[in-house]
């Protein structure tokens, strides 16, 4: 190496000093460092009282933004890759040290609960992905505000998508809720921005009050209630509790700005889930004044699924007939009975505990 000593006599001085006398460092630290000289294939930087490192063309070339503006005897930091490369130098890194730092201040953010404006550069089905200091963030969908989740039918991945790519370009206000250097994860959420707020308000509802309130959306898992008297919070009723009976679609039920009222039924990290149907009589209390063990009916095919299919009794009411009358082929059923025809059916059994009238086909 042709490091020219006489017109640096800080980098002669290191040089001779011998490596017993130098204090020891250890891999993955971050130090001070004082550039020296500059060359094709490497940079050497004065670490003080550690001795000499040295950077290399392709971390160079790595941290070409931070030895654009970089001069002769300016400090930087730097971080130690290798304790005594083959030369016998303290090997560093300057992209890296840089990456140290921002993770560091990501850390600090974290930890504050500090909000960060943040710039959405791509899109997936699963979320957005944004840039903080050169790291990448991803904001997982579930914790979009409830402003800007998607609300899509049919939960299609590809509307999901369609929607996400809207917000490619925006800055949107955050919150850090996860991170991790060495996997290189930094997770990021909307909706923690304004939980605190909704938490103080949702602390004056408790479990069984009753509320009115808006539909403000509808997706194929439930529908989405904006409380009247107090806007900001949003509650979901789940589309198992829309209505006793089975529904394949939550808008056969109800539909975006419907006034309604709802029972609390949990309220839990933040978030209030709804009832519909509780404030409904259970057809189920009575079911046994109806329909009875070997009692003949006739039913409606609404639906068939790997274990048999669900017949239509009335308005509320459905049973089930097990694949296993059918010697348990979903091919021979289908060949037997038909979505949306009607056939006449014997009851098995009666299961009000469970919701379940069992049915056989007669004959």
């Amino acid at each position: 190496m042709n490091l020219n000593k006489k017109s640096n006599p800080t980098l002669n001085h290191i040089m001779k000093m011998s490596p017993a006398l130098l204090p020891s460092i250890k891999e993955g630290e971050v130090v001070e460092a004082k550039l020296l000289q500059r060359t094709k294939k490497a940079a050497y930087f004065d670490l003080g009282k550690f001795g000499m490192g040295v950077v290399y063309r392709q971390e160079i070339f790595n941290a070409k933004e931070v030895f654009k503006n970089l001069k002769i005897n300016d400090p930087v930091s730097a971080k130690v890759v290798s304790v005594e490369n083959e030369d016998g130098y303290i090997e560093l890194s300057l992209a890296e040290a840089g990456k140290q730092r921002v993770w560091q201040k990501l850390k600090e953010l974290e930890e504050k609960q500090d909000e960060v404006k943040v710039k959405i550069t791509a899109a997936n089905s699963g979320g957005l992905i944004a840039d903080i200091d050169g790291i990448k963030a991803f904001l997982p969908v579930s914790q979009l505000s409830t402003e800007h989740y998607p609300r899509v039918d049919e939960g299609s991945r590809d509307k999901i998508l369609e929607q996400l790519k809207k917000f490619v370009g925006q800055e949107l206000s955050v919150k850090i809720i996860d991170l991790n250097p060495r996997a290189n994860k930094l997770i990021i959420s909307e909706k923690e921005i304004n939980n605190q707020n909704i938490k103080d308000l949702i602390s004056k509802y408790k479990v069984g009050d009753i509320i009115d309130g808006i539909v403000s959306g509808v997706a194929d898992f439930g529908a989405f209630i904006k409380f009247a008297d107090n806007p900001q919070i949003e509650g979901l009723i789940h589309i198992s509790e829309l209505s006793h009976k089975l529904i394949e679609n939550p808008k056969e039920i109800i539909k975006v700005n419907d006034a309604i009222k709802a029972k609390i039924v949990e309220i839990k990290d933040g978030r209030v889930n709804l009832s519909l149907k509780a404030l409904q009589p259970n057809p189920w209390d009575k079911v046994k004044e109806k329909y009875k063990a070997e009692q003949e009916i006739e039913g409606s095919i609404t639906k068939f699924n790997p274990f048999g299919a669900f017949v239509g009794l009335d308005d509320e009411i459905q049973g089930i007939i097990h694949i296993s009358e059918f010697g348990g082929s979903v091919e021979e059923m289908k060949k037997q009975i038909e979505v949306g025809k009607k056939y006449n059916f014997k009851i098995d059994s009666v299961k009000p505990e469970e919701k379940r009238i069992i049915l056989k086909l007669k004959k």
